[in-house]
C-alpha cells in the first residue's frame, strides 16, 4: 500500500470516528436531566414528590427538569383517598397528575392495596369479609385515571421479610390469599392498559437469599393462576454504611424474573446515610456508591424499564435525633441536596446511564 493511499484511508478512518464520537455526543449528554439521559437508554426516571412540594417553585422547577415520570408520595394512599366510607378525595392525585401532564412527564399509582395508611373505619368494616370493600374500590380509583397511568402498584408488600410467608395483614385475615388475585384482576379491568406491579422491598439485600426465593415463588404461583402481573417493583432502598448488595445474586434474581416475563421498575430508591462518619464528603461518595453498585447491575438488565426515587432533594427531609442536626446537617440520601444542587448521587447515576451507550 502506498504512502499516499495508507494517509488517505488514515484520514477516513479519522473522520469516521469523529463522525461516530460527534452521533454519541449528539445523542448522549451527560450533564442533562437524568429524564433525558435515562430515555437514551430507552429508560425512564422519575421520582416521588407530594402536592406540598410543588407550592415550592424552584424545586418545582427542578423536578419537572429531571424527572421524566412522577409517583405520589402519599396522595395515592386508601387513607387519604377515602377517609370515610363511600367519600373519595381525588385533590392530591389530580393535581399530581396535571403538573406531570403540563411537563410532559408519565404518572403512576402507589399503592391500591397495603397494609398501612388505611382508613381507621376499613378494618372494622372488612369483619363482613365483602370483597367489594376490596374491589369497589380499585374500580374507583384506577378506574378514575384509566389510561392516563404508566403503572400501578397495585399490592405492596404482601411478603413478610422476617417468615418469607404473606404478610399477616387485614387483607389476608379477611380474604385469605385470594385477595392478591382479587386485586388485580380488578385492576386489569379498571384500567386494561397500565402496567401492574407488585412492589416489595428487601430482594435488593445480600443476606434475604430466602426472601428472594420465596419472591419469585410467589410471583411463579400467582401467574400460574392467570394474575395480570405485568412487573415486579423493587423498592431499592439501601444503606450507604450497612450490607451491601451482591452484585452476582442480584445479577442472578433479575435473570429469574425475566424468565418469568416480567419487567422491574426501581420504584423507591433511596440510599440512608445513617450510621457513617459526620463528614459529608465522605458521606456523599458511600451513598454514591452504594446507588452505583444496585444501579450498575439493574440497568445492566434488559427487563428494566423505570428507575424512581423515592423524593429527588434533601430539601424535604427531616432530620432524625440530635446527630442529624448538629453534625450532619440532616439526612443526604437522595440525587439533589437541601439547595437543590447535583451530589454525587445524581453523577453516580448518570454514570451508570451513560454506560454502553
Amino acid at each position: 500500500m502506498s504512502l499516499s493511499k495508507r494517509a488517505f484511508l488514515g484520514s477516513m478512518a479519522a473522520s469516521a470516528l469523529c463522525a461516530q464520537a460527534g452521533h454519541a455526543a449528539s445523542r448522549f449528554n451527560d450533564n442533562a436531566p437524568l429524564r433525558k439521559q435515562a430515555a437514551v437508554r430507552g429508560l425512564v426516571y422519575g421520582a416521588a414528590a407530594a402536592t406540598y412540594q410543588l407550592n415550592d417553585t424552584a424545586f418545582a422547577d427542578v423536578l419537572a427538569r429531571e424527572a421524566g415520570i412522577l409517583v405520589p408520595e402519599y396522595e395515592g394512599k386508601r387513607g387519604v383517598i377515602q377517609e370515610q366510607p363511600g367519600h373519595y378525595d381525588f385533590s392530591g392525585l389530580d393535581r399530581l397528575l396535571a403538573f406531570a401532564q403540563a411537563h410532559g412527564m408519565a404518572f403512576r399509582g402507589h399503592p391500591l392495596v397495603w397494609h398501612n395508611r388505611n382508613p381507621d373505619w376499613l378494618e372494622d368494616a372488612l369483619a363482613s369479609r365483602d370483597s367489594a370493600l376490596l374491589t369497589d374500590y380499585i374500580a374507583a380509583v384506577a378506574g378514575r385515571y384509566r389510561g392516563r397511568m404508566h403503572s400501578w402498584d397495585v399490592v405492596n408488600e404482601a411478603i413478610d421479610l422476617d417468615t418469607c410467608k404473606l404478610r399477616e395483614t387485614l387483607w389476608l385475615k379477611a380474604f385469605g390469599p385470594s385477595y392478591i388475585d382479587m386485586a388485580f384482576h380488578a385492576a386489569r379491568a379498571a384500567d386494561p392498559h397500565a402496567m401492574l406491579v407488585y412492589n416489595d422491598w428487601g430482594c435488593e439485600a445480600a443476606a434475604n437469599d430466602r426472601f428472594r426465593a420465596a419472591t419469585l415463588n410467589f410471583l411463579e404461583q400467582a401467574l400460574a393462576r392467570g394474575v395480570p402481573i405485568d412487573a415486579l417493583g423493587m423498592q431499592g432502598h439501601l444503606a450507604a454504611f450497612g450490607p451491601q448488595i451482591d452484585q452476582k445474586k442480584l445479577r442472578a434474581f433479575l435473570a429469574h424474573v425475566k424468565a418469568l416475563g416480567l419487567k422491574v421498575l426501581v420504584t423507591e430508591h433511596d440510599v440512608d446515610d445513617h450510621g457513617g462518619p459526620s463528614d459529608t464528603p465522605t458521606r456523599d461518595r458511600a451513598v454514591a456508591d452504594a446507588s452505583r453498585r444496585f444501579l450498575e447491575v439493574i440497568l445492566d438488565s434488559d427487563t428494566t424499564v423505570a428507575v424512581l426515587t423515592w423524593g429527588l432533594s434533601d430539601r424535604f427531609l427531616q432530620p432524625e435525633g440530635w446527630r442529624d442536626r448538629l453534625f450532619r446537617g440532616g439526612p443526604r440520601s437522595l440525587p439533589l441536596d437541601a439547595d437543590l444542587q447535583r451530589k454525587p448521587f445524581w453523577q453516580a447515576m448518570a454514570n451508570v446511564l451513560n454506560r454502553n451507550v
